[in-house]
Parts: structure tokens; sequence; C-alpha cells
């Protein structure tokens, strides 16, 4: 049987985001340098949005460790950022804690100045590292997420 951390990753490889927010506990807290910290329904809708997303992605994981209270994963994700049509390569270490057998905290860590060169070309070069910029990818990550649950909530209506 395979650990929790595994099986969110092997979900998230078929674009399965059911199988993905499935292992999540109600409580959640996710944090990444694109998002900030999303809980509870936000931090699964995120994983929803971006599975319906997803045109090109190929993810690889490893170094899985998990100890039933806490874990970590490095994987990396291969794509095509929608904005600009750019290829990236995007290397993530994540941890997670785990509570009542369901992830209570994931934080995906990355350089954001790195993606951004990859995503965003000379535009990401020169602002990328700045919190400036961070601030407003979250707001504009932010933005769409907030614009996918509004459509998301008009066709269960």
């Amino acid at each position: 049987m395979t650990n929790p951390i595994e099986q969110f990753y092997l979900a998230f490889k078929q674009l399965d985001a059911e199988g993905m927010v499935k292992l999540y506990h109600p409580s959640i807290e996710f944090k990444d340098p694109a998002f900030g910290v999303l809980k509870g329904e936000k931090a699964k809708d995120m994983w929803r949005m971006l599975c319906a997303n997803a045109k090109d992605l190929k993810l690889d994981f490893s170094e899985v460790e998990y100890d039933g209270e806490t874990g970590k994963a490095h994987w990396d994700a291969y794509y095509t950022f929608s904005q600009t049509g750019r290829k990236v390569h995007n290397s993530i270490d994540a941890t997670f804690k785990f509570q009542d057998g369901f992830i209570i905290q994931h934080h995906d860590h990355f350089n954001l100045h790195k993606w951004a060169r990859q995503a965003l070309g000379f535009k990401g070069m020169l602002l990328g590292g700045t919190q400036f910029f961070q601030n407003k990818l979250q707001a504009q990550t932010n933005k769409a997420l907030a614009k996918y649950q509004a459509a998301e909530q008009k066709k269960r209506s």
C-alpha cells in the first residue's frame, strides 16, 4: 500500500484532483510562493483548478518520506505557462503534517525567481526576485482561483 504522499502525487500525475483532495483534512493549510496561504476548500479548489487547466503537465516525484505524523517529498513539474507559452520546469520541495490520517498542512517551497525567469522571460528575470512581484502574482493567482470557484458554484446552482 502506498503512503498518502505517494497517493497524492500519483493522483496528481493523473490530473485526478478529487483523488488528491480526499487526502486533505477539512482544515488543510496549503502554502507556496505563488498562491500564499490557502485554507480548507480554497486549498482543495486550487488543485481542482490546476488539474482542470493543465494541458501538457508532466510530473515526477521522489525522495518521499512519511512517518505517520510528518512527511516530505521532492517533485518536478514540467509544463507550458499558459500566459506566455514558455516552457517551465519547476523544482519543488514539499513538507507535510498529518492529523487523523489526513494531510493537515502542505507547504511547497520553490525558487520563485527561477520560476519567473522561465515563465515570463526578461520581465521575470528583472522582477521575479522581488516582494512586489510575489505580491502581484499572489493577487493574480487568488483572483483566478476566486473566478474558478464562482464558476463552479454557478454550475452547482
